[in-house]
């Protein structure tokens, strides 16, 4: 029998319905922990022919904003050596690392998608994470800095995020009057009373005192991270929104509609979940998503699952993707529903396992 696999978490949901939707289809997956790898990974039966994995996040239990670049530095480094074992044709893997690691970065993902015509929330370029500030010394950008971007450009208002991150971890919406000098800031994001860091609270904060703003926004822009411009989000019932789509094997397999009365929507911060067919939206504008969301996918050919995040423009409805997450499958809504996404995902393998069944009975036909 053809071996899948899953790297992942023990008793987690994603591992927990991602097993009911594999079992619908008959397929049993073996659990290559994250807590062993690399060692469980190495220690397969090379001559047992190849296996399938599917790759799930690790779990980090750190809250501090500052360690995101080393947890994730330690993430990707474990997705080059999964690519590694891949290269030498003993791993099918479901989603390639080396496309999960692509994804991680946010700033590359968009200059990609840009570079194809997709159209994107747009980035603010004020300063080269490569070679450091554009104009003069230093390694971080000053506060100051993204305001006279800001100005330069006509542009008063942006999201400040953590270029690798997930969860609304670190995301800073800004929001700059120059006629009156005021400022507004929303976050999740809280400094540590004893540590002066940041850290992630999972609960939206507003901030309008000038020097706390300066010194807040100071703080994630010693990280590596990326402003963008804040596009008014198209409302329903007096609830701003964006979308997710789940895209699998060239179809939209889920969305999901995100509401909230603050700028910021992730479902992590207690916003609104809402079935996407409930907005009331026209097919054209439903076609338009689709369509951008199915080439967003195709630029990455190593993807066959993808959680997309769409904003629709106030008034226009015009979509933009905002970023893509190649780990980006866990609903709520859906797990706890019909399953649909891991269902799929199981009809994947048993298909993979299947074809190879099929192949190997040729070869031996064929010896």
């Amino acid at each position: 029998m053809s071996r899948l696999m899953l790297l992942g978490n023990p008793g987690t949901k994603r591992t927990r319905y991602l097993e009911k939707g594999a079992a619908l289809w008959g397929v049993q997956l073996c659990l290559l922990d994250w807590k062993e790898f690399p060692k469980n990974l190495l220690s397969q039966d090379s001559g047992a022919g190849p296996f399938f994995l599917k790759i799930d996040p690790p779990l980090w239990d750190s809250c501090c904003l500052e360690q995101l670049s080393g947890l994730t530095w330690e993430y990707k480094e474990n997705l080059m050596e999964l690519a590694r074992q891949g290269s030498r044709g003993k791993i099918c893997f479901f989603n390639d690392p080396k496309t999960i690691k692509a994804l991680l970065d946010k700033r590359g993902c968009k200059r990609r998608l840009r570079e194809m015509g997709i159209p994107v929330t747009e980035e603010l370029e004020f300063f080269d994470w490569e070679g450091g500030k554009k104009e003069g010394p230093g390694q971080y950008p000053r506060f100051s800095d993204l305001l006279d971007a800001m100005k330069d450009q006509g542009i008063f208002q942006v999201f400040l995020k953590p270029n690798y991150g997930s969860g609304a971890a670190g995301v800073m919406a800004l929001r700059c009057d120059p006629a009156k000098g005021q400022m507004v800031l929303y976050t999740c994001a809280a400094k540590d009373s004893e540590t002066g860091r940041l850290v992630n609270t999972k609960r939206l904060r507003r901030f309008g005192d000038r020097q706390q703003v300066s010194d807040m926004a100071q703080l994630l822009l010693r990280q590596d991270c990326i402003a963008e411009r804040w596009y008014p989000k198209a409302e329903h019932n007096g609830h701003s929104y964006d979308l997710r789509v789940v895209v699998q094997d060239g179809e939209v397999d889920f969305a999901l509609a995100r509401l909230s009365k603050g700028p910021i929507t992730n479902l992590q911060l207690n916003n609104r979940p809402l079935k996407a067919e409930e907005l009331g939206l026209s097919d054209s504008v439903w076609d338009r998503v689709r369509q951008i969301c199915l080439k967003a996918a195709g630029c990455y050919p190593g993807l066959r699952s993808a959680g997309i995040d769409i904003l629709l423009e106030k008034g226009s409805l015009r979509p933009r993707v905002i970023e893509m997450n190649g780990q980006g499958d866990l609903i709520y809504q859906d797990i706890y529903g019909e399953n649909r996404i891991y269902q799929k995902q199981g009809k994947m393998m048993r298909e993979w396992q299947m074809r190879r069944q099929w192949e190997d009975r040729i070869w031996k036909n064929t010896c």
